[in-house]
């Protein structure tokens, strides 16, 4: 496979260009068992090595153990050309009344203080209740923090189509974030062409289906307590759809055995299911940058390695159509 540069993509209204993948930091915060510090600043460099120029993060990932690492490698390593992108919303109860400018303020100088800098690139809405992506004031509240010089760009992170769709029709919203893999198609379908349209970028997260993807589980597989993958597979902390993107975990193992196999018969050669997975995702058309999360270095490497694998071939992706309206379609297209 090539080891030629990851390609870069302007991040939609923010003007900035990233990598095709980036790293999603989630795993370096909690909720995925504990990653080391030594550990998780090794996978932030390992990224950046292979080609990374884009960090996705949240204050609420280890209550600020991800901003604060982040900050940390950029002391270490500097800044230049990187890219971190952070999300706010989620430190407070989820009702329209805590999304208020004071607020916007206090997360956004507690994010600056833990990443070591003056402004923030990109802060995201962290899935805020419909109610809010949809306020006139909320997008008040964010112009304000650009003219104030806490944040150069904002978007939102959402759940659902409707989200993202209210979200890309806001003149100054740079970005959204939204579920998006072989398991999760809806937002390809009406998101992308929408933001394509507008020059709204996009961020696809969870890219694996919360590992899935990677065809390393199965029905007897088992995660740590303090992992999301055991603790909201009903949604009993968060959206559902979160965690194995909202799939029967035994339907979802059945589907990726067979998603296996199609990257085995017409993937690229030598690349893992996980890798064909991200590139899957990669080359949407419309996806600014995907953000798969990493717990080792190694991880984080193949990651950007999916970046570069050429065009996948017909075959594969007509496969994922027809793997998705086997398994998925009727339990989660119309929900998210």
């Amino acid at each position: 496979m090539s080891t030629a540069p990851l390609e870069q993509r302007t991040l939609g209204r923010s003007g900035r260009h990233v990598s095709l993948v980036g790293l999603g930091t989630w795993q370096l915060g909690g909720n995925w068992g504990q990653v080391p510090e030594e550990d998780a600043l090794a996978v932030l460099a390992a990224a950046v090595d292979a080609g990374g120029t884009f960090v996705d993060t949240a204050d609420v990932y280890g209550d600020g153990r991800s901003e604060q690492l982040i900050g940390r490698f950029l002391r270490q390593r500097g800044g230049d050309g990187l890219t971190v992108a952070t999300k706010m919303g989620r430190r407070a109860p989820q009702q329209p009344e805590s999304y208020t400018l004071e607020n916007f303020r206090a997360w956004t100088d507690r994010s600056r203080r833990n990443l070591g800098v003056d402004t923030l690139d990109l802060v995201q809405l962290h899935c805020p209740p419909t109610a809010t992506v949809t306020d006139d004031a909320t997008y008040d509240a964010l112009d304000a923090l650009v003219d104030e010089g806490a944040v150069a760009a904002y978007g939102v992170s959402v759940e659902t189509v409707e989200q993202a769709l209210a979200a890309i029709a806001r003149p100054h919203v740079a970005t959204v974030q939204i579920i998006l893999n072989a398991f999760r198609l809806r937002p390809v379908q009406e998101v992308l062409p929408a933001a394509r349209e507008a020059g709204v970028g996009v961020i696809a997260r969870v890219p694996l289906a919360s590992g899935l993807l990677s065809g390393r589980y199965d029905e007897s597989t088992t995660f740590s307590d303090d992992d999301h993958r055991t603790f909201n597979r009903h949604g009993e902390a968060f959206d559902v759809g979160e965690t194995f993107s909202g799939v029967d975990y035994t339907t979802g193992v059945e589907a990726a055995r067979k998603f296996s196999a199609m990257a085995a018969q017409w993937g690229p050669e030598g690349a893992t299911p996980a890798q064909v997975a991200v590139a899957w995702v990669a080359q949407q058309p419309g996806v600014s940058t995907v953000i798969p999360g990493a717990r080792d270095p190694e991880q984080a490497r193949r990651n950007a390695t999916a970046g570069r694998l050429p065009a996948l071939a017909p075959e594969l992706l007509d496969g994922v159509e027809r793997l998705y309206d086997a398994y998925f379609r009727q339990a989660v297209h119309g929900r998210w």
